[in-house]
């Protein structure tokens, strides 16, 4: 075997251990948060209930993202509710593939009543059919969410 051959090798070996070895880094929108303080569903929806609003984090899985440019998403909190998040001053937007995944969101949680207009745009941004929109003729009261940032989990 030559130098070059041997040298070669050897640069080869190190860089697919290197390369098996690095971790990959959790996607950051908005501002950079950390997963450190983040409370489960269950701990999230006890917080918000009680208080009617909170500055907190939460970490839990996508349902749904805004299939037009994701710009909102949904978080599954596990007990057949979901959580609206959109994100301040809609100055960030997130992948539209998304979900399945877990993120961490940090900011402004709060209970709000949506009105039947804007669950019906959610709908349709969803990709939802015609017959589904129009099947939303009650506003609804739920826990909504304003991100300052949000990190997405690989």
């Amino acid at each position: 075997m030559t130098i070059k051959k041997l040298l070669f090798s050897a640069f080869l070996s190190l860089a697919l251990m290197t390369c098996a070895f690095a971790q990959e880094e959790p996607a950051n929108f908005g501002e950079k948060i950390s997963a450190k303080g983040a409370l489960t569903p269950t701990e999230f929806v006890t917080e918000v209930e009680g208080k009617g609003e909170a500055k907190t984090k939460l970490k839990a899985t996508i349902n749904d993202v805004c299939q037009v440019k994701g710009c909102w998403m949904t978080l599954d909190m596990g007990n057949g509710q979901e959580v609206m998040v959109q994100f301040k001053d809609y100055g960030f937007f997130v992948p539209t593939d998304v979900a399945g995944k877990t993120a961490v969101v940090a900011g402004h949680a709060f209970v709000d009543t949506v009105s039947v207009e804007t669950l019906r745009h959610y709908a349709e941004d969803a990709g939802k059919s015609k017959a589904e929109i129009e099947a939303i003729t009650q506003p609804e009261q739920r826990i909504s969410f304003m991100a300052d940032g949000v990190i997405i989990e690989e």
